[in-house]
């Protein structure tokens, strides 16, 4: 059975391991720094289906079904589905999951979702609630850009702290069964506001949130930035990732060479995508193309990935109010 280690980390007692992963990306994604590491590249934003909305959904049933199939498994074999994604009531994910015909667990942490999948999905199957489990989490530019921005028709001007929303999904299976990547613990984030309201500066309301969750793994853990071949937070993007350094050196704590984040790392900065990527789908991406391969490779042994939301509504900036950030982190260990 888990058990807590200070405040706010678990640590899995029951292997939990990531016995299969896949990310589909649409061209702009396909096109960065990290092509060649996704399952699919779609040129057709709208993945033959009619709506935005509808495409996000295709998009995540793709990764999910590459996923479970690259596992050797069927969506029967499922026990659970967890999925979310950016859209009001996770439209897309219950869209993509409406005829799987099994459990259907829909998360919504914004930017974070990808991460809280993997956290919950991790407890779930560490306390013997599931065998085998998939967590996913899309996100589409057009389909976000509608509900939290302007229609694209508006060709409104972005700040230089924008995020551009990635048109990408990811997913994983997890399992009892051994494999290359282990779930070793789980952090759960609490909510952090600090009273930004500019919902054009999702970076700066993140970044305490990292801040704070990634300080109480450190100290649950007893362990420090240099034990991790990489710290992978998603999506503070260049403005937010700046700050964390910067929060985390006012504790004399240097995250080093080993920190990135995957709104940094998605895109080249000459694709005009301001401050960076953000999304559900951005750290989705990012971990299940990237990073979860060069640990079955054995380039990355340990590594954290903390996933980022900012927890807003396009009512809530109408009105003023905070946008709070929130953080959950997963450590993944090469087997």
């Amino acid at each position: 059975m888990a058990k807590r280690l200070g405040r706010r980390t678990i640590s899995l007692d029951r292997p939990v391991y990531l016995s299969s992963h896949a990310a589909v990306v649409g061209q702009k994604e396909g096109e960065g720094p990290l092509q060649g590491t996704f399952d699919t590249v779609s040129n057709d934003t709208h993945f033959g289906e009619k709506t935005w909305e509808l495409a996000e959904a295709s998009m995540q049933r793709m990764a999910i079904d590459t996923a479970v199939r690259k596992s050797g498994l069927q969506i029967s074999d499922l026990d659970l589905l967890l999925a979310g994604d950016l859209l009001n009531q996770c439209i897309g994910s219950s869209l993509a999951s409406v005829t799987t015909n099994i459990p259907f667990v829909g998360l919504y942490g914004a930017c974070s979702t990808m991460a809280e999948g993997l956290a919950v999905g991790s407890c779930f199957v560490d306390g013997g609630t599931a065998q085998t489990l998939c967590a996913a989490a899309s996100s589409h530019y057009c389909a976000a850009e509608r509900q939290y921005r302007f229609p694209l028709a508006y060709g409104g001007q972005r700040t230089p702290t924008a995020q551009w929303t990635a048109t990408a999904a990811g997913a994983v299976v997890l399992r009892t069964q051994p494999s290359h990547i282990r779930v070793t613990h789980v952090t759960f984030g609490q909510m952090v506001d600090l009273d930004v309201t500019d919902a054009n500066n999702m970076g700066a309301a993140m970044a305490p949130a990292a801040y704070d969750t990634l300080s109480h793994l450190f100290a649950d853990t007893h362990t420090k930035p240099a034990d991790y071949d990489r710290i992978l937070t998603g999506d503070l993007a260049r403005v937010g990732s700046g700050l964390l350094r910067e929060l985390f050196q006012r504790d004399g704590i240097d995250l080093g060479q080993s920190y990135d984040d995957c709104g940094v790392l998605l895109y080249d900065t000459e694709q005009d995508v301001h401050a960076g990527g953000s999304g559900c789908g951005c750290s989705a991406a990012v971990l299940c193309g990237d990073i979860l391969r060069r640990m079955e490779q054995g380039a990355l042994r340990h590594v954290i990935f903390a996933g980022t939301g900012a927890l807003m509504s396009p009512t809530s900036v109408q009105q003023g109010q905070g946008i709070a950030g929130i953080c959950h982190a997963v450590v993944l260990e090469g087997v």
